[in-house]
């Protein structure tokens, strides 16, 4: 089976001459180094190894090698950092290897860790957790623009910011998709509640009668019309055409819109995630400093 590349993104940003994860690799590229010489990157984004899948990945590696080198950089204790392939790292220690096949660049800190960031987002190698909280590392710690951090993993600037909605969940939820209990699909159901009680209800009612992520749809808004209103009011004529207003601005911004409106006054309240989000919407609005 042919490798799987990490497109163009890292390639642009490591240079034509970096191709690490292609089938041009050159052997010069490629040396041995003992595995205990090999430390794992503290800024890798990936924090959680599925034990079987090790096994299964060092039964392989027992028997064909480790045919795909990992990336490291030297670091400044003598040891050798790792920048993509901690879990082939790890599988290797399993499988009692000494030495294991690196190709060593001369990374800078920051560096090391944008490319591990990316290279592990373009692999789809995290769970909806990791991910949105990579994403926010590379707009936030590397003052990345969210164009830049779509061009770099593929992935569009909308698929971006739903990922860093995730973020808003609670930890209980949070730890259902770390978990893979739900899905991204259902946590964007669940997001659509406001009250953190019932959207944890909507989590654990999920599980236990397995739906899927249009019966999580469905279910969401049949709660949220049966959600008794914070503050009893008169119908106002203009409820229908506040909604459609509405709905109409989310959809031009990207990001959810919220209008509060009385006959005296009103407030509009506009989402938005990190830095970056900000600063487009800002653009968009045409709002100079």
């Amino acid at each position: 089976m042919a490798k799987r590349g990490l497109g163009k993104g890292l390639k642009s940003m490591l240079g034509d001459n970096n191709q690490i994860y292609t089938e041009n690799i050159s052997n010069k590229d490629v040396t041995a180094l003992r595995i205990a010489v090999i430390e794992p990157n503290r800024n890798q984004p990936r924090k959680s190894f599925d034990d079987e899948k090790l096994s299964v990945l060092a039964d392989s590696i027992k028997e064909h090698g480790l045919i795909q080198p990992i990336i490291v950089t030297p670091s400044e204790n003598g040891m050798y950092r790792i920048v993509a392939g901690e879990r082939r790292w790890r599988a290797c220690k399993k499988a009692g290897l000494k030495e294991i096949p690196v190709v060593i660049r001369d990374y800078s800190d920051e560096q090391a860790a944008e490319v591990a960031l990316i290279e592990n987002l373009q692999r789809e190698d995290l769970n909806p957790i990791e991910e949105a909280l990579g994403f926010y590392s590379l707009l936030e710690d590397f003052s990345m623009t969210q164009e830049l951090v779509s061009k770099r993993v593929g992935k569009s600037r909308s698929a971006i910011a739903n990922s860093l909605r995730l973020l808003s969940l609670d930890d209980q939820i949070q730890k259902l998709l770390i978990n893979g209990e739900i899905s991204s699909g259902h946590a964007r159901a669940i997001l659509s509640l406001d009250d953190g009680e019932a959207r944890l209800a909507l989590a654990k009612r999920i599980i236990s009668d397995s739906l899927n992520v249009r019966q999580a749809e469905t279910l969401a808004k049949q709660i949220q019309k049966k959600a008794p209103p914070k503050k009893t009011k008169k119908p106002d004529v203009y409820d229908v055409e506040i909604e459609r207003i509405q709905d109409e601005l989310s959809a031009r911004l990207g990001t959810r819109v919220k209008i509060t409106h009385t006959a005296k006054k009103g407030k509009i309240e506009i989402e938005y995630y990190g830095n970056d989000d900000l600063e487009r919407l800002l653009g968009f609005l045409n709002t100079e400093e």
